[in-house]
């Protein structure tokens, strides 16, 4: 069991797209190399090298432009996505990369950074080298390892020894998770939320969790507005703003606002809602195919569940600002859960370890907020992961595109499924405990074939025979 003490907002991180172990980690990695390297303005030379799943998809989850980000010292938080691809041709012409946006030295893309899609390191699957050269030709490098969820560890680093927070609860597994709450008197997100005080102040972790939201709501309201072709050569048509415009039927708006008042008093029908849910899961997994701005779900792959769940609580169950707080921290805890115990990574545990964990986190969330009981919100999160055991992950092309958007449309639904089914259950005679299909998926991770593992060897990647460009 893993007991790595996890926050809010190590589940829910803002990033840019299509992949959070392929994109934002690697973002991530790049800067934390220069940070912790001393004289980075001696650097003369910079290599990278990716191995195993980063190779085999790095192209098409946009590794390699992750990385010179990285390098370039810009934030996924806050930079400006639409200036991605022109800030990426100017280095790929120019030859050169400013390190931190200071040190100018050339670099050539097609020798300075490599994919050893043959190779692999034995930590991990998503791995990855930078080495620097300095003036006086002296080097240094380091391994760094994407484990899912924008998480990145070094190699050699031991996180049991970094120093542990006084929390007022243990939260290692589920019967601990529901003991502490029935001992306490307090439901799941509240216990999170007095757990969270030991990182901030409370106020701070409101705002925090207010911005997730704002920034999950932007992306579906982004993603509903927006037409064409998703890049990287599979020429996947946008299908989000298509369906948001003819549910709507030609009804007027000029705000969010207006356009979510306008939902609420045109969709009075199940066929209806069950086409917005699906919509604001396609709406946000398209800005993410497209190197959008999204919110790991925990991943970025599976980033359009939790948000196309909350947005149906919000829209159709007349949620607050006080139930986004506790679908947000109650989906939290259930996303560490499943880290702790299992997988977040697809390329460790298969889809399974994407869209069955946004599953499970949504529909405990959505449970939550609904009035269940601790117990059934585990039940919730158990039914929802129970069936997608198994899941593979086989990105045609290795881009987060198809099968992928639309799977985490099943996700949502699935969520919304699970929950209904928890509420009108007695929990008390279930069967499956969280803990056990936390257990079983992660059983099934090592079971499987590496090829069903985020490497596009297998399952779909394989059977649709596709020839895309190495760009």
């Amino acid at each position: 069991m893993n007991k790595e003490q996890l926050s809010i907002f190590d589940i829910f991180k803002i990033g840019v797209g299509p992949s959070s172990s392929h994109t934002l980690g690697p973002w991530r990695a790049a800067e934390r190399f220069l940070k912790e390297t001393i004289d980075t303005e001696k650097i003369k030379k910079v290599q990278i090298r990716l191995y195993g799943s980063l190779a085999k998809t790095g192209r098409g989850h946009g590794t390699d432009i992750a990385v010179m980000m990285g390098l370039s010292g810009e934030d996924p938080v806050t930079f400006d996505t639409a200036k991605l691809t022109p800030t990426i041709d100017i280095i790929k012409q120019s030859g050169k990369i400013k390190l931190q946006g200071k040190n100018e030295i050339f670099f050539d893309y097609n020798e300075d950074l490599l994919f050893l899609k043959h190779e692999s390191m034995p930590f991990h699957p998503n791995a990855l080298k930078i080495s620097a050269t300095y003036i006086d030709d002296t080097m240094g490098e380091e391994i760094y390892y994407s484990i899912g969820g924008g998480f990145v560890v070094k190699e050699g680093e031991d996180n049991s020894m970094k120093p542990r927070i006084s929390l007022k609860y243990d939260v290692n597994d589920g019967d601990e998770l529901l003991q502490n709450c029935m001992g306490a008197g307090v439901n799941i997100s509240e216990l999170v939320l007095e757990n969270e005080s030991a990182w901030r102040k409370p106020m701070e972790t409101t705002n925090g969790i207010i911005q997730i939201w704002e920034t999950m709501l932007d992306c579906i309201w982004r993603g509903c507005h927006a037409s064409g072709i998703l890049p990287g050569g599979l020429n996947v048509s946008r299908r989000a703003a298509m369906i948001n415009k003819r549910l709507l039927k030609g009804h007027p708006y000029s705000s969010k606002a207006e356009w979510l008042q306008t939902i609420r008093e045109t969709s009075d029908i199940f066929q209806d809602v069950l086409n917005w849910v699906s919509c604001f899961a396609l709406a946000v997994n398209e800005e993410n195919a497209a190197f959008g701005r999204v919110v790991t779900a925990p991943t970025n792959g599976a980033a359009g569940v939790v948000p196309a769940v909350l947005m149906y609580h919000q829209v159709f169950c007349k949620g607050t600002e006080k139930d986004v707080i506790k679908f947000i921290a109650t989906a939290s805890v259930i996303g560490a859960l499943f880290k702790r115990g299992a997988t977040i990574s697809a390329a460790m545990g298969g889809c399974q370890a994407e869209i069955g964990v946004s599953s499970a986190m949504a529909a405990g969330a959505l449970t939550e907020c609904l009035g269940g009981s601790p117990n059934q919100v585990l039940q919730a999160a158990e039914i929802a992961m129970e069936h997608h055991l198994g899941m593979t992950c086989d990105p045609i092309g290795g881009l987060v595109q198809i099968p992928c958007i639309e799977r985490n449309t099943m996700g949502a639904i699935k969520a919304i499924t699970a929950a209904q089914l928890a509420l009108e259950s007695d929990p008390d005679v279930a069967k499956v405990s969280l803990d056990a299909v936390i257990k079983t998926m992660w059983e099934t991770a090592l079971d499987m074939n590496s090829k069903y593992k985020e490497t596009s060897d297998g399952g779909l990647a394989e059977t649709v025979p596709l020839s895309l460009p190495e760009c």
